[in-house]
C-alpha cells in the first residue's frame, strides 16, 4: 500500500543502523579525537589517542564493533503525525534489535536488574525507545548504543533554586569523581530543569548531539574547567578529559532545580535513518 511504512522496512533499517553505529565512529567524533591528539602535550596521552583512532579505523574497515561493550541500544524515534503505521512500532524496533544481535553480532547485554538473569539483548524496557511526534509523514530513527562504563558514572541531583550557582561545581565534580572509569575523553551531556525524569532525558539528548556545533559560553566554561582537571585519555593524564560539553535546558517548577549529567565515552556511537511515508 503506497505511503505505508512496513514492519520489514523498520526491521531492516534497525539492523543497518546498529551495524553502522557499532562499527563506524561518527565523522564529528573522529575529527574531535584527531584534533585532541594533534594538540596533546602529554606523549603517553597522545599515543593513547592514536591507539583509539587506529581502533576506530580497524573496526570500520573490518565491519566489527568498535568496543566489546556494544552497549544499551537507545532509540530516539521521531514519528510524523501523518505517518501511516499499522503495527506496534516499538515492538518491531525490538525485533530489529534482536535480529541485529545475531547478525552483527552484538554482546547480549540485557539482564534482569535483580536476578541478573540474561534475556539476550531484548527484554522489558530493553532496548530503550523514546518517541517524539513531529510534523510530516516520515519516521526518523536514531540509535545511540550506550556503554555501561560511562552510563554508570552519570548523576542526578535535585537542587533548590538558591543553589543555582552550584550547578557548575556539580558537573565538574561528577567528571572528576568518574576519573578514568568512563573511558575518557568523554562527552558530557547536561540536562537542567524540567522534572526528575525530564532532566535525565535532557542530559541523554545532550550527549547525543554532534560535537562540531559551536558551544555557548556556559558549555565552553564547563569544558575548559573539566579539561583543567588533567584526567586525560583513559585516565592516564593529559590535556583532553572531555571532547565536548552539551547542555539542554527546560523550564521547571518554581521550587525545583533538577540537574542531570550523562557521561558518554569516547566511543560516542550513533546513526540515523529516515523512513519515508
Amino acid at each position: 500500500m503506497s505511503g505505508v511504512i512496513t514492519e520489514k522496512q523498520v526491521i531492516t533499517a534497525v539492523v543497518k543502523l546498529l551495524r553502522k553505529a557499532e562499527t563506524e565512529l561518527p565523522d564529528d567524533v573522529l575529527a574531535a579525537l584527531k584534533a585532541a591528539r594533534d594538540k596533546e602535550s602529554n606523549p603517553i596521552a597522545r599515543m593513547q589517542l592514536s591507539a583509539i583512532i587506529k581502533n576506530a579505523d580497524f573496526a570500520k574497515e573490518n565491519v566489527i564493533p568498535i568496543c566489546q561493550d556494544t552497549g544499551v541500544p537507545i532509540f530516539f524515534v521521531d514519528v510524523g503525525c501523518e505517518a501511516r503505521i499499522n503495527f506496534d512500532l516499538e515492538e518491531v524496533i525490538r525485533k530489529g534489535a534482536a535480529k541485529a544481535t545475531e547478525e552483527i553480532p552484538l554482546r547480549p547485554n540485557a539482564v534482569h536488574p535483580l536476578t541478573r538473569e540474561s534475556s539476550g539483548n531484548v527484554g522489558p524496557g530493553f532496548p530503550d525507545v523514546i518517541f517524539d511526534f513531529v510534523p510530516g509523514k516520515n519516521v526518523k530513527i536514531t540509535v545511540m548504543p550506550k556503554g555501561g562504563g560511562s552510563e554508570n558514572m552519570s548523576a542526578l541531583r535535585m537542587f533548590t533554586p538558591s543553589e543555582v550557582d552550584d550547578v557548575k561545581r556539580f558537573v565538574i565534580e561528577t567528571v572528576k569523581n568518574a576519573g578514568g572509569m568512563p573511558c575518557p575523553p568523554v562527552i558530557v551531556g547536561v540536562g537542567i530543569g524540567g522534572t526528575f525524569d525530564k532532566a535525565a532525558r535532557l542530559a541523554k539528548k545532550a550527549a547525543l548531539r554532534r560535537l562540531d556545533k559551536t558551544p555557548d559560553g556556559f558549555e565552553q566554561e564547563l569544558l575548559e574547567a573539566i579539561n583543567s582537571l588533567g584526567i586525560g585519555p583513559m585516565g592516564i593524564g593529559g590535556d583532553t578529559t572531555a571532547l565536548k560539553v552539551n547542555v539542554e535546558c527546560a523550564h521547571c517548577h518554581v521550587a525545583s532545580l533538577p540537574v542531570a549529567i550523562n557521561i558518554q565515552c569516547w566511543a560516542a556511537r550513533r546513526a540515523t535513518v529516515t523512513l519515508e511515508g
